[in-house]
């Protein structure tokens, strides 16, 4: 009996005193994020936004320094308002050029999104009203004034549902397959894109 109790003692005296093979095992390393996936036209309408969105902060910026129009304000009121208002935005974008705002990625994006629209069943007509309204070749240049004498086209509503909805003072417009990115107030071409319409 001494001997078997002897014998329990030993034994577990061993067992206790051999570190578990848990313990000693290093914990598992953390399982490597997974990286996070980013639709590539979301964020290329993300970013052409941002683009557009410091683009207004800069026009209001401006237009604020301007004297205020009257209630109902003539039309050589808003004229010179706007001109006076294109002028301060020229010189502060002075070095803008084509593209600052389109980006590659952007026109890129647009396209396929105008594609899509023009697409549907009614894309023929769409495309047909679009390019009636084509005043042949005008010359445009980004941070200018909107061409004197040129008709503003108005854009399709399936074509418009289509695009990264603008903020307030910027709208699309189409001259011929050009788009262009125009300042409504200052009636200033923010930047433009060929062919849009492809």
């Amino acid at each position: 009996m001494m001997i078997r109790l002897l014998a329990a003692a030993l034994a577990f005296a061993a067992v206790a005193a051999v570190p578990s093979a848990t313990a000693q095992q290093p914990a598992a390393p953390p399982a490597p994020a997974q990286p996070t996936r980013v639709n590539a036209d979301a964020l290329s309408s993300l970013l052409f936004v941002r683009r557009v969105d410091a683009y207004v902060a800069l026009h209001r910026k401006l237009e604020a320094t301007l004297p205020e129009l009257p209630g109902h304000p003539t039309a050589v009121q808003l004229d010179r308002h706007a001109e006076s208002l294109a002028r301060l935005i020229g010189e502060a974008r002075s070095h803008a050029k084509k593209g600052d705002v389109l980006q590659q990625d952007t026109r890129a994006y647009l396209r396929r999104q105008i594609a899509r629209a023009l697409a549907g069943p009614d894309g023929p007509e769409m495309r047909r009203s679009i390019m009636e309204e084509n005043p042949g070749k005008v010359q445009l240049r980004a941070n200018s004034r909107y061409p004197e004498g040129v008709p503003v086209t108005t854009m399709p509503p399936s074509v418009l549902a289509a695009l990264p909805r603008l903020p307030d003072h910027v709208e699309y417009r189409f001259i011929g397959e050009r788009l262009i990115l125009l300042d409504v107030h200052a009636q200033l071409v923010v930047d433009y894109m060929d062919a849009a319409i492809q």
